[in-house]
């Protein structure tokens, strides 16, 4: 049969070529209606401006056309094909038997039985051409394939990879032998991790969503997310290494918390220092690292601070990991975990105490920025008050009184109280606070020996049981002073008053310890201390 070149078709610009207009009509539906039943001995001339897949498709097209309808459709031209033959109108309707449009749709149809090369292969292209192979459905259809492939239990990849792709070897063999070998030797979760960690980030974003809604294991998908982002940036560019990160930063938000190690999303912060992502990817990453504070390290929290500030480390960063941490932890802030942070922000504090370019305001928020209940002893805060005082001796005393009056007195122990009594860079107000605070303690203490004291089965007067003691103890009685003290004097003078209200202080509390050490004998023995001569019971004076 005769051809003649009547259609001249410009595609996209790239090429031009000449066909026989009768063939290719008979095919298209799109050109059938451009040019009705004309068929004439000029030549026509038809220009495309965006036919998918370029002049090299339509070269695949043109030929299924010449070869009466028959063509190979692999993975590696399946979405291009669908693509053109939606975009020329290649449907039954046109040519009265089964077209290019039937014929790709029916590949797609069978997409689930592809082995797995010819699924990575379709995905790559699908990747080339995201825009036509979301559109047609091909990418979606490719993805579910994927991840439902993954999802079988005892599937695992064989030898075969990308760069092999007319490789048989991903084949699922029924051979006994073979299927033994292959779950021996590919046995991790993590067999695919390679295979996919070639595709862009948007299509990675589409395969996390496709797994959640899948529910697949969360633990593996991040891993797979942290994979990725250091597979990629090994040969990535700077805005690439961005878009990577904001993907993998938002995969990982869309997952279980404890599906992520607190170790693993400091790694992705480190990273994220030396890189300007968006705000929003940004809040998301310091969310998932607050609500595991309590699994963090004092290491971990040591990030210098930003280029062209002074301090040396960001506390504002930790001041956010914080007010995430209780924002987001909610029901789960057990007291536990509570004391855990404590812990590791009386560490933290004590490390960014000596800076002497941090500032009030900053190291004031660091020590209120928990509640008093997360600490049993705040000792170790005390002590890093003192060295913040000592290296910032410029602050004014209102501004020294706002730290101070941070602290819990009533949770101090009585070495700490003693160090600040005899503190000099506190105020003279915390060390009057401090000691009334211990007043009211050693009161409590007290009045809980006496309550102990008058349940023993032998009743007996507080001076027979303090009989108990050791001999060569004095005799004589403590006093505490407690009654109101004039601070306006000198400090040196208050300061050495207070020095020996505190001594005195200390011995009560000793002596408070060793009758309720010697009562606890009694109660175990039961045995009756009326005939007990001892020292009467030291008082306290209003």
């Amino acid at each position: 049969m005769a051809v003649c070149c009547d259609l001249e078709a410009d595609i996209n610009g790239e090429e031009t070529f000449l066909l026989d207009k009768k063939i290719i009509c008979s095919f298209s539906g799109r050109l059938s209606k451009l040019f009705g039943k004309s068929t004439g001995a000029n030549r026509n001339k038809v220009i495309f401006n965006d036919f998918p897949g370029g002049a090299e498709n339509f070269e695949l097209i043109s030929r299924f056309c010449y070869n009466k309808g028959e063509i190979d459709i692999n993975p590696s031209n399946i979405s291009l094909l669908y693509s053109a033959a939606e975009f020329m109108e290649m449907s039954k309707s046109v040519s009265g038997n089964c077209n290019l449009l039937e014929k790709t749709k029916k590949c797609i149809e069978e997409l689930g039985y592809w082995t797995w090369p010819d699924l990575l292969v379709a995905l790559k292209h699908c990747q080339e051409m995201q825009q036509v192979a979301t559109s047609s459905g091909i990418l979606e259809k490719c993805l579910d394939s994927i991840v439902g492939r993954l999802a079988i239990t005892g599937e695992v990849s064989p030898c075969a990879s990308t760069s092999s792709p007319d490789s048989s070897g991903l084949r699922l063999s029924c051979d006994t032998r073979s299927t033994e070998s292959l779950k021996n030797s590919f046995s991790r979760a993590n067999w695919w991790f390679e295979d996919l960690s070639v595709l862009s980030p948007n299509l990675v974003e589409m395969l996390v969503k496709s797994m959640v809604s899948r529910k697949y294991n969360q633990v593996i998908i991040s891993r797979f997310l942290l994979y990725y982002q250091k597979s990629k940036f090994f040969t990535a560019s700077s805005d690439e290494k961005r878009q990577v990160l904001e993907i993998v930063i938002d995969g990982l938000y869309t997952l279980d918390p404890s599906c992520i190690s607190c170790k693993s999303l400091f790694g992705v912060l480190r990273v994220v220092l030396n890189l300007n992502i968006s705000k929003s990817s940004r809040n998301k990453l310091e969310c998932m690292i607050g609500s595991q504070m309590d699994q963090a390290t004092l290491d971990n929290l040591l990030i210098p601070s930003p280029y062209g500030t002074s301090c040396l480390y960001d506390v504002n960063l930790v001041l956010r990991f914080l007010k995430a941490f209780l924002r987001e932890g909610g029901w789960r802030l057990s007291p536990t975990r509570m004391k855990k942070v404590a812990s590791l922000m009386d560490l933290y504090i004590a490390e960014v105490a000596p800076d002497p370019f941090l500032r009030f305001s900053k190291f004031l928020a660091l020590v209120v920025a928990l509640p008093d209940s997360a600490r049993d002893c705040w000792d170790e805060l005390y002590h890093a008050i003192d060295v913040y005082l000592e290296v910032h001796a410029g602050l004014s005393e209102e501004e020294k009184l706002k730290i101070c009056c941070a602290l819990n007195y009533e949770k101090l122990s009585s070495d700490a109280c003693v160090h600040l009594s005899q503190n000099a860079k506190f105020p003279s107000k915390s060390s009057v606070q401090a000691l009334v605070s211990q007043q009211l303690k050693l009161k409590n203490l007290l009045q809980g020996t006496k309550n102990s004291k008058s349940d023993m089965d032998s009743p007996c007067k507080l001076n027979e049981t303090r009989g108990k003691a050791k001999k060569g103890e004095g005799s004589e009685q403590i006093v505490l002073y407690s009654g109101r003290l004039d601070i306006s004097g000198d400090n040196e003078n208050l300061r050495a008053h207070l020095q020996g209200m505190q001594w005195r202080v200390i011995e009560l509390e000793n002596l408070c310890k060793k009758m309720q050490a010697q009562m606890a004998k009694l109660m175990k023995s039961k045995t009756p201390t009326t005939h007990s001569t001892a020292r009467s019971l030291p008082r306290l004076c209003s």
